[in-house]
This record gives C-alpha cells, sequence and structure tokens, in this order.
C-alpha cells in the first residue's frame, strides 16, 4: 500500500510538474497529514509566544512550493527532502524575526537524535543549528542533507537513501559521523 501511494504521490508531482493544476489539488489531499506531522515534530519546543503553528508553516510551504517552478519531480522522497528544507529557511526566518540574541545564556541539551532537540531557547537553537548546518554544508555536504532529511523531515534511513539516491549503509555511516560533528560544534557553542 505505501508503494502504491508512493508511486501516486509521485505520478501526481510530474502531472503538477507539467502544469496540471487538478494534480496539485489531489496531492495536498495526500501529502498534507504527511506535512503537519513533519511541522509538528519541528515546532514540539518552541515557545508559546511563538505565533507559527504547525498549520501555518504547513501552508508557507505550500505557498513557496507552488512557486517552484524548474524541477523536475522524481519521487515522493525529493518532494518531502524540499518541504523538509523549506521548513527549515521558515523557522529560522522566523526566529531571526523574533530577534533572538546572538548567543544564548541557557545552556542546551545536545542529543541530535530522531528526537527534537531540547533546548532552553528555542529560538537560538534553530539558530545555532541551522549555523551549524551550513558549516557541515560546507565540509561534508551529503552528510548535511542526511540531517536535514533524518532531523527535520523525520525520514527514514531508506526514505533517505532513496532522496539522495545513495545506500541505507552510506546513510548510516553520514548519519552517525554528521550527530558526531553537530554535537562538537554545538557543544562548542
Amino acid at each position: 500500500m505505501e508503494a502504491e501511494g508512493s508511486a501516486e504521490i509521485t505520478g501526481l508531482l510530474k502531472a503538477w510538474g507539467a502544469g496540471d493544476t487538478c494534480a496539485l489539488d489531489r496531492l495536498t489531499e495526500l501529502v498534507h497529514r504527511e506535512l503537519r506531522n513533519m511541522a509538528r515534530r519541528y515546532m514540539k519546543d518552541e515557545h508559546a509566544r511563538v505565533t507559527l503553528q504547525a498549520t501555518a508553516l504547513v501552508n508557507e510551504v505550500y505557498i513557496r512550493l507552488v512557486d517552484v517552478k524548474s524541477i523536475d519531480w522524481e519521487s515522493r522522497a525529493q518532494f518531502f527532502a524540499l518541504s523538509a528544507q523549506l521548513m527549515r529557511r521558515i523557522l529560522v526566518d522566523a526566529a531571526r524575526t523574533r530577534g533572538c540574541g546572538k548567543r544564548g545564556g541557557g545552556v542546551v541539551k545536545i542529543d541530535v537524535n530522531d528526537t527534537a532537540v531540547v533546548s532552553s531557547q528555542p529560538d537560538r537553537f534553530i539558530l545555532d543549528l541551522d549555523e551549524a548546518l551550513e558549516a557541515l554544508s560546507r565540509i561534508a555536504p551529503r552528510q548535511a542533507k542526511v540531517v536535514e532529511l533524518r532531523y527535520f523531515a523525520g525520514m527514514s534511513d531508506e526514505e533517505s537513501a532513496e532522496a539522495l539516491q545513495t545506500s541505507v549503509r552510506t546513510v548510516r555511516r553520514d548519519w552517525q559521523f554528521a550527530r558526531a560533528w553537530l554535537t562538537r560544534d554545538l557543544t562548542a557553542r
């Protein structure tokens, strides 16, 4: 069933890319729940004062995706990888807009695993993680992409491997390296 759903999403992405607006409507129905789950994972540790809600985050992703014209959609994994990247950008922009200080004064517990990172200052953590990922992407771009897919999109090793067109074993090695690198970098902040 999951393979059928994945194939349907891929077909709808291709139809949408070819200009079929009805395909976009059907695609939205199919992916909305998964995008909301991604948004909730992102936002679960945000302050109560944050006005951006999961629904608003998903809506902003839709708005930005509709403007994307030059993508040759190949798979469901590619779509969710781009969605995760957009969510990351939106949250980083929102954190910057809220006027976080350059360095947080609170202690940050770092656990870059499949679960969300706990921070006494979530805004600051998102900015620090973004800076760390940017630094990692300059020296190890594929490993940084694995973090984005696993942490932000909540993708499994298999889904990440599909999105990156590599093996599951490579994704696991990349994840292990990236986690160690990010932990060291974020601890030093």
